[in-house]
């Protein structure tokens, strides 16, 4: 059974991969900032923390618990993050940084907290979008947050490279259209094929078993567009 650790998890997708992974009887660790609704659930092999990962001292709580209850991360996949749909013009330069904070620079903070407790065999996956790959079509009002998720994409390659003698592995999943509240907030009324439970299933097992075929690799995973 794996150790793993999932950020964003108080709904969407983070939310049902926490209940996938406690089915197939792992240990996680679910961090949010809202955990009221999954901490009802009562899961079996779950603690859910309260955590802001744009803090740094809420980070540095975080892999101090770790190392105490597990002394160990198999999984780390990074999923919370957050959007702003404003134009480039109304935007304003502190709009800007806290989208960085949580989809870049929390990123980073966690990463950096972890590393000590993972292995060769440990995996870490980083959830960008395509809105982040360079050459995918774009949409206006999404400056501050596609541009936060291209920088992971890169970020994921540069550690990939940095880490390639003795671990951890390191992969970047660019998901397409998924109905979640974040899709919502971005595309109002927009209807995507794909539902939060049926992404989360493929995190899953990509974050169980993806660091066997690739590290330092974004992979596109979208059917449509947006």
């Amino acid at each position: 059974m794996k150790h793993v650790v999932i950020t964003g998890t108080s709904r969407g997708i983070g939310f049902e991969m926490v209940k996938l992974f406690s089915d197939a009887g792992h240990h996680v660790l679910a961090l949010s900032r809202k955990p009221e609704s999954l901490r009802a659930l009562n899961l079996k092999n779950v603690q859910v923390v309260s955590c802001d990962i744009t803090k740094e001292e809420e980070l540095q709580k975080i892999a101090n618990h770790i190392e105490k209850i597990w002394k160990k991360v198999d999984v780390l996949i990074n999923n919370a993050g957050a959007i702003l749909n404003k134009s480039f013009a109304e935007s304003t330069l502190e709009e800007f940084k806290a989208i960085y904070n949580t989809n870049v620079f929390g990123v980073v903070g966690l990463i950096q907290k972890l590393l000590p407790m993972m292995s060769a065999s440990s995996h870490v996956v980083n959830i960008s979008s395509m809105g982040g790959v360079q050459g995918s079509m774009k949409f206006p009002g999404l400056s501050a947050y596609s541009s936060s998720k291209g920088a992971l994409i890169t970020l994921t390659e540069i550690l990939a490279e940095e880490y390639k003698e003795n671990g951890p592995s390191f992969n970047v999943l660019a998901l397409g259209a998924v109905q979640t509240e974040m899709l919502e907030e971005a595309f109002p009324g927009y209807k995507a094929p794909l539902s939060a439970l049926g992404m989360a299933e493929y995190i899953v097992d990509f974050s169980l078993n993806g660091h066997k075929f690739y590290n330092g690799k974004m992979l596109q995973v979208s059917n449509s567009t947006p």
